[in-house]
């Protein structure tokens, strides 16, 4: 595994309840969150590395011309539910600790890189984005599955950026609702290839974490010289 030198805490994250909860929420809510995922992970071949694993709920999904993923869980309890999912995956996972804005991986060492559900918890997007992609070869893929900002009416945003600023991050393990991940992605100077817009759920009343993209994007080819 290309695992490179790290000072980094091994739990730089430590929301031992909420981990608890999410664990629980995330398996009720596959029925609907499933189908994104297949999507999401379709295709992919190579070395990927998939940030903020969770309970590794991916892990069964990967297409078996994965040759490997190294999945990224700074959460303990998380990362035992991933360890466990990991067992029964049919492609090889390795569950490592770590955090997203200081990988401890080698540079330019994956073919394909996975966000899912993750940049909303992040404490530092730009930094993070950055990080992958170092770790990404130049040409390699980002797939990214998504929840954040509103894309319009002016209502919703302000309840996001309300929520943001007061309960929902205490509540919820660090997670914003407000973040708009397309935007990050392009900014971190990734090229979007593809992507979408979804409601999750898909019928009902829209709630502050409905509003998903779902996408592809690339580290540009003649990326050779970033750090």
């Amino acid at each position: 595994m290309p695992l490179r030198p790290t000072r980094a805490a091994k739990d730089t994250v430590h929301h031992p309840l909420f981990a608890r909860f999410y664990a629980w929420q995330s398996t009720i809510s596959e029925s609907a969150i499933g189908p994104h995922r297949d999507e999401l992970l379709a295709g992919l071949s190579g070395r990927v590395i998939e940030i903020g694993a969770g309970n590794g709920l991916n892990f069964a999904r990967y297409p078996s011309t994965v040759a490997e993923v190294v999945a990224i869980e700074p959460e303990s309890v998380l990362r035992r539910h991933a360890v466990e999912a990991a067992l029964r995956a049919e492609v090889p996972v390795d569950v490592v600790p770590g955090a997203a804005e200081a990988l401890p991986v080698k540079s330019e060492a994956f073919d394909a890189a996975v966000l899912s559900l993750v940049l909303c918890s992040v404490r530092n997007v730009p930094r993070a984005l950055g990080e992958l992609r170092r770790v990404l070869r130049p040409g390699g893929e980002l797939r990214f599955f998504e929840h954040g900002r509103a894309p319009d009416g002016r209502a919703m945003q302000a309840v996001q950026r309300g929520l943001d600023r007061t309960v929902w991050p205490r509540l919820f393990g660090g997670c914003h609702v407000g973040r708009d991940p397309y935007d990050a992605i392009r900014a971190a100077g990734f090229e979007v290839t593809s992507y979408r817009r979804f409601l999750v759920p898909a019928r009902g009343p829209k709630l502050p974490s409905s509003f998903c993209v779902l996408g592809t994007a690339r580290r540009p080819v003649g990326d050779q010289d970033r750090p």
